[in-house]
Order: C-alpha cells, then sequence, then structure tokens
C-alpha cells in the first residue's frame, strides 16, 4: 500500500507539474501577444473593422505659355454600394435605374454582389452623385471624385492627350508628365461591426489627397489657334488627307504650336473624327482606328523630306568645303549617275547657275554634284554629327527615328537620291530640329513643350531644362546658309512666303510617297524669321493634296498667311 500511494504521489506531482508548465507557457504566450505584438494585432484588428474608400486628387493642369489652362478637372462622382449595409435593396435598385440610367438587371446583379464594396459607375455629373446622395438610402455611397475636362476640345489634342477612366495619362504630355502631374490619393476610412455594418457613432475618418502639380508649357493657346485654322483651312481647299504644322524657337527648342488637322475631341477621345462606321469593326480593329486617330505625324510618322532637306546637304557641303556660294554648275534637266538618269523637276534644265542660284532653283543636279563631291563616307558622317541618327529626346512619347540606309550600301546613285531628300525618311520633328541647328549659329536644341512645373498657388516647383551641343555647324556656314534660304525665298521657288517689310528664309520641298505608281505626294514648306537672326521657325506638311501639289504653290502661302498673322503678336521685328 505504502509503495502505492508513493507511486500516485510522483503521479500528482507530474501531472501538476505539465499544468504549471502550461500555465506558465500559456501566460509568457498572452504576455507576447498583448504586449509585445500588441501593435501588429491592434493593426490587424483595425483592418478587420475599417472600410476604406479612395478619394481621388485632382490632377495638375495643364498650362499654355500665358498661363492658360489647356487640361483642368471637373467635378464629378462614383457611386458604390455595400452589401451588407443595404436595408431596402428594391429601393435602392429603382433608385440607381431611374437615376443612373442602367438596366433593372445590371443594377439588380451589382446590389446583390455580396462583396466588401461594388462599384456602380465613376464619372457621374455631380448634381446627379448629390441627388443620389439626398435619398439617405443605406449601404449606397457618394464619393468625390475628379474627371479630366479639356476646355478647347480639339485644340492640341495630339500633343496634350487624354487620360482614363482611372485619371492616369494614357498619350500625349498626360502621360509623359504623369509623374508631375497626378496627385496622392486620399481615403474615407469607417469602422464596422463584425457584420461589416458601419458604426454610425464612431463617424468617419479621412486622409486628404494631395493634388498634383501643374505643368506650363511653351504651347500659346492663341498661335495654337491660328495655327489649326490655317490648316484646316488648306486642307479642305485641297481635300488633303491631313495638314501638320509646327512653329518652334529655334534658338532654345521651345514649341509653340503643333497643329495634325484632323485633330479630335479630348472630353471624347474614343468617338472617331473619321466618317468611318464602327459597328461592323471588331474590338481590335476599333482600338487600331483610335490609335491612328491619336498619332502625332510630326513626332510618330516618318517621310521623305525632298528638298527641305537640301539645306543639310547644303550645310555639309559647305562645311566640307566641297561647295562655295560662287560655284558654278550646268543643269541640262538631269543628272546620270551610273546608270540612272534622275531629272529635275524642270525637266528643261536651269542651264547655267551659280551654287546659290541653285537653291534658289531647288535644281536637283546640282544638289547630287554636291552630295557626290562630299561622298558617302563623308556625307554620312555629317548625318550623324548633326544628329539626324539620334531621335531629337522631344518630351513627347513614341517619337520614330530616322530610316536610312546602312553607311556601307550607300552607293551613288543612293547618295544622289539622298542629297535631294529621297529614299529615306525622317520626322518632321526631325527635320526642323536640325535645320535649326544650322541657322542658330550651329548649336543644336532639344525641342520640347514642358517649361516649367508649378504648384496651384503658382510657386516654382521646377525648371525644366534640356540638352544642348554645340559646334553643329560653324558661325560662317550658319550664316551662308541663311543668305542662301532668304534667297530663296525672296527670289527663288519660296516667294509664295515673302512678306513684305520682313525678311524670311525657307525653302520648299514637293515628296512622292511610296509607292511612286499611285501619285501622291507629299507637299511642305520650311521658313523662319528673321532670316539673320531667327526667333521662330516652322514647317507646314500637307499630306496627299489633290489637284496642284507643289510645296512652293500650295504650302509656302500658309506659312506666309501665319507668319503675318503671329509676328505681330509676338512682338518680332524684321
Amino acid at each position: 500500500m505504502k509503495k502505492n500511494r508513493t507511486y500516485h504521489k510522483k503521479k500528482t506531482v507530474i501531472v501538476f507539474g505539465v499544468f504549471v508548465c502550461m500555465l506558465l507557457g500559456l501566460a509568457g504566450r498572452m504576455f507576447y501577444l498583448m504586449v509585445i505584438r500588441s501593435d501588429y494585432y491592434s493593426e490587424k484588428a483595425q483592418e478587420l473593422h475599417e472600410r476604406e474608400r479612395d478619394i481621388k486628387a485632382a490632377r495638375g493642369k495643364i498650362l499654355d505659355c500665358n498661363g492658360e489652362v489647356l487640361a483642368d478637372n471637373k467635378a464629378v462622382c462614383t457611386i458604390s454600394v455595400i452589401h451588407s449595409q443595404i436595408t431596402e435593396p428594391e429601393k435602392v435598385i429603382a433608385m440607381l435605374v431611374k437615376e443612373l440610367g442602367i438596366s433593372e438587371e445590371i443594377a439588380r446583379k451589382r446590389v446583390e454582389t455580396v462583396s466588401s464594396i461594388e462599384r456602380i459607375e465613376t464619372n457621374v455629373e455631380k448634381s446627379v452623385g448629390d441627388k443620389i446622395r439626398s435619398y439617405g438610402l443605406d449601404g449606397v455611397k457618394v464619393d468625390e471624385d475628379y474627371k479630366r475636362d479639356y476646355p478647347y476640345e480639339e485644340l492640341a489634342s495630339k500633343v496634350l492627350g487624354f487620360t482614363g477612366g482611372d485619371n492616369q495619362g494614357i498619350v500625349g504630355l498626360e502621360v509623359k508628365y504623369e509623374d508631375v502631374l497626378k496627385g496622392i490619393d486620399g481615403k474615407i476610412l469607417t469602422t464596422t461591426d463584425a457584420r461589416g455594418v458601419e458604426l454610425s457613432e464612431l463617424g468617419e475618418s479621412r486622409i486628404e489627397p494631395v493634388e498634383g502639380y501643374n505643368l506650363q508649357t511653351s504651347l500659346d493657346k492663341n498661335i495654337q489657334m491660328y495655327a489649326q485654322q490655317a490648316a484646316l483651312k488648306v486642307m479642305e481647299e485641297k481635300e488633303a488627307q491631313g495638314v501638320s504644322i509646327l512653329l518652334m524657337n529655334p534658338q532654345n527648342g521651345e514649341i509653340y504650336a503643333n497643329v495634325n488637322v484632323p485633330e479630335y475631341n479630348l472630353n471624347d477621345p474614343f468617338t472617331l473624327n473619321t466618317d468611318q462606321d464602327t459597328s461592323q469593326m471588331t474590338e481590335e480593329e476599333f482600338q487600331d482606328a483610335c490609335n491612328q486617330m491619336w498619332r502625332n505625324p510630326t513626332i510618330n510618322d516618318t517621310y521623305e523630306p525632298g528638298s527641305t532637306f537640301k539645306i543639310i546637304t547644303m550645310a555639309a557641303g559647305l562645311s566640307q568645303g566641297v561647295v562655295d556660294l560662287d560655284d558654278q554648275f550646268s543643269c541640262p534637266g538631269y543628272k546620270i549617275v551610273e546608270d540612272r538618269r534622275i531629272h529635275c523637276h524642270k525637266r528643261t534644265g536651269h542651264g547655267a547657275e551659280n551654287f546659290v542660284e541653285g537653291a534658289m532653283n531647288s535644281c536637283n543636279p546640282v544638289f547630287i554634284e554636291v552630295g557626290l563631291r562630299l561622298g558617302a563616307e563623308t556625307y554620312y558622317h555629317y548625318f550623324e554629327k548633326f544628329g539626324l541618327m539620334e531621335k531629337t529626346g522631344i518630351d513627347l512619347p513614341g517619337e520614330a527615328g530616322t530610316i536610312m540606309h546602312k553607311k556601307e550600301d550607300i552607293g551613288q546613285v543612293e547618295l544622289a537620291t539622298i542629297s535631294f531628300g529621297q529614299s529615306f525618311q525622317i520626322t518632321p520633328i526631325q527635320l526642323a530640329t536640325t535645320v535649326s541647328s544650322i541657322v542658330n549659329g550651329g548649336k543644336r536644341v532639344t525641342p520640347h513643350f514642358g517649361v516649367r512645373v508649378t504648384d496651384n498657388d503658382g510657386n516654382l516647383i521646377e525648371e525644366l531644362s534640356y540638352e544642348t551641343q554645340e559646334g553643329i555647324v560653324s558661325s560662317q556656314v550658319s550664316e551662308e546658309v541663311r543668305y542662301i534660304l532668304e534667297k530663296v525665298v525672296s527670289e527663288g521657288s519660296g516667294k509664295n512666303a515673302a512678306i513684305e517689310g520682313r525678311t524670311i528664309g525657307g525653302k520648299t520641298a514637293t515628296s512622292q510617297t511610296l509607292p511612286r505608281s499611285e501619285n501622291r505626294y507629299i507637299s511642305s514648306f520650311l521658313g523662319f524669321t528673321p532670316a539673320e537672326n531667327p526667333q521662330i521657325l516652322g514647317i507646314v506638311v500637307i499630306y496627299d493634296p489633290q489637284g496642284v501639289y507643289y510645296g512652293g504653290t500650295i504650302a509656302a502661302p500658309v506659312m506666309k498667311d501665319i507668319y503675318q498673322n503671329i509676328l505681330p503678336y509676338m512682338g518680332i521685328e524684321g
């Protein structure tokens, strides 16, 4: 018996010890959870009982150079429902059908969806949101939001771009400067019980949104509007496929206007600006049509520049010393290169002429001769030196690069055609930028729209800066090129751009698109003023004009008209 009692006593002590250890372990665990990890589990509990809704931040404005608002914000609402809080589902469904114009089937599906929060519709007019709020129905949430608003609708549409349903930039400056323009969203926090019902006595807490910064651009609304009117006029008169106009400061790269008609309505960017029937389009076909409509041909598309490119051949030839202003040439109307007879636009020829007269006449044989004197390797060197083999770095997405022969593939025939602007392709912005560097004294500038970033009170946040490169050409070559191009306008093929009392330099072009058999042309004119110290440089490109298609006849007068109207406004003399 004594042995048996001793055994049970030991057993009791062991069991008691186990329980003590368990209690100590539990106490330690509770101490760990309640003291050491209290913050973590407090946050978890808060998350479990908190429901949050975003408060959209106002997006920064896009302004022109004078502070005119080109892209603004419009107050709208987002309508949502919380299933666990709805007490009168039929009334909610009827209200949504009536106020939002959605079908009863859709409304019922959303209301009956068991989720923490179900979004019904975004970008609802504020007046409609206020009316929905006035019903006072449980479980219906009306949250403030912002929708992008473009007060001038089609103005500079292919530059500004637009935003999507989530207020993020999609194309144009809107996406390029997304980090500047976007704000920081706020939040509305509410506390709920275990069933997800809001505890009204605890109210709501808010984390206020932070609005985005404003982007001030070099665009001038008035210049843009006038250039757009001029582009629409010539497009209608010539039944052209489209017209692009670029006006920039050749001294610093600031762009005053960039028109690409037909433009599209920024407040309705998914409605095509053509007469195409979209009802039969597949989703992919419709998206392709939209992408084509949103493209900026000045920057996104390449073309054969034609005779405006003779400015580059001229600058290369003068820089290399293979030609000077008094060099004599003879044009019989063609030049034979290897086995090819390459014609001048004047089939009967220009006869004897010096280099300046050859430029005034836009004589192909003269420039072919200059190109052949340079040789493929040297000419390619100037392509690289002038920056033609690199993108300009303009602050818009999707810039296209130059399409050029490989150096080893440039034979005599290719060199001849390149010298007067055929058999390769560049963008209009590349041509304008390169010519700017030639006529401004030799400084390669970066074309751009963005100038500075400010807050809503006008305080400067950042002054935007861009790369420049000196020594593209010498000051002497720059002066000679300006002299020649002023002669082209005052006495030569560009005389339709001449304005009495002003010195204008420029070059016309008429290039044929591929395939050549379709007889479609691109007419263009590039001009700058004052010729002795250029303050503004512009290029007009008319795509597939009908009837008379020569650049000197239809593109040069467009630039003349624009300059006559905007130069006094800009205060540019001479």
